[in-house]
């Protein structure tokens, strides 16, 4: 193999292992939400554990407020924070996994591009114009098809996962601007909501410690590992290393992969099939999320001179949260 197609692989390797990761969030917390636990024990289970572990970077490095403020730094943990992982696993609670995987990590660039044409007044390339259209085409045939024949709790889910989308798009933008190193961030982040939360969490569901004592030994540690650790350290770790070996735009472009492994993944783990017309959502946002995040795309953008609008570097800074 050549030394560059083994440095490719190897990249790959990474950045397939971190999406499938943040794919497997939804899954693993609609199963968690359906069964032992509910959507106030999932933002506990996930920052406590992580919180505690990256507690001594943000003692090393502090609390950037030269570059945040405390505006920026409040964006960051609710943008990706307890506040977001709160709102998605509500979500979850009224509507399958499929469609958090299309709808949050999948309709991120869509509000990322809104707010940097608003507030950065910076303008996509035709390549990514063409995905965020995509991207809007498939949101609109998940939430209509879903709005017209199914129940209202699952559009209520649905617009829950474009808040979490939302909350993630503006921690994009806060995190671009200030130029902080990703772990930092995601110190920053774990710490933040773990300082915030815990105290809130334990205060209203004094009496749900009890229950999670009720709950399985096997299914609270399966999903502190998960949630404390795999999702909000090691994906981090895998993600940064496929950057630095393939590039924003190469890294990035994995991103396309969630919606779909998020289906997948809920078939097996929580028996929710997506239907016809869900598939062609996925299908559709994922082909958006590929182009907007400003993956090769040889016909629409030969040279790559044309991406002024850098939605690869907003994705490039995400703490691997989902």
């Amino acid at each position: 193999m050549q030394p560059a197609a083994a440095h490719y692989l190897r990249g790959a390797l990474f950045g397939f292992a971190a999406v499938s990761i943040w794919a497997g969030w939804s899954a693993m917390t609609r199963l968690a939400v359906t069964t032992s636990l509910d959507a106030w024990d999932i933002p506990f289970l996930r920052f406590g554990p992580a919180g505690l572990l990256l507690l001594p970077i943000v003692m090393r490095r502090g609390i950037a407020l030269d570059r945040l403020g405390w505006l920026g730094l409040g964006g960051l943990i609710i943008g990706t924070g307890a506040p977001y992982a709160l709102v998605v696993a509500v979500g979850l609670r009224f509507a399958p996994a499929y469609d958090a995987g299309a709808l949050n990590p999948g309709c991120m660039p869509l509000f990322v591009a809104l707010i940097a044409v608003i507030v950065l007044r910076e303008t996509p390339s035709k390549a990514q114009k063409l995905g965020l259209s995509l991207i809007l085409s498939g949101a609109l045939i998940i939430i209509a098809w879903h709005e017209g024949i199914w129940s209202i709790s699952r559009g209520f889910g649905d617009v829950l996962f474009l808040v979490g989308s939302f909350l993630t798009a503006c921690y994009t933008v806060i995190m671009r601007r200030s130029e902080l190193d990703p772990i930092h961030v995601a110190a920053l982040v774990s710490c933040g909501s773990l300082v915030i939360y815990a105290p809130i969490y334990l205060t209203l569901n004094g009496a749900h410690l009890a229950h999670l004592s009720e709950v399985p030994l096997t299914d609270l540690t399966v999903q502190v590992l998960f949630q404390g650790i795999v999702v909000s350290i090691i994906s981090l770790v895998l993600y940064g290393r496929a950057v630095l070996l393939l590039g924003a735009s190469g890294g990035s472009a994995f991103g396309a992969l969630v919606p779909a492994l998020s289906a997948l993944l809920a078939i097996p783990l929580v028996g929710e099939w997506p239907t016809a017309s869900g598939w062609g959502g996925i299908i559709l946002i994922s082909a958006g999320v590929y182009l907007a995040s400003g993956g090769p795309f040889l016909i629409l953008n030969p040279r790559r001179d044309d991406l002024r609008f850098h939605l690869s570097d907003h994705s490039a800074s995400r703490d691997g949260s989902t």
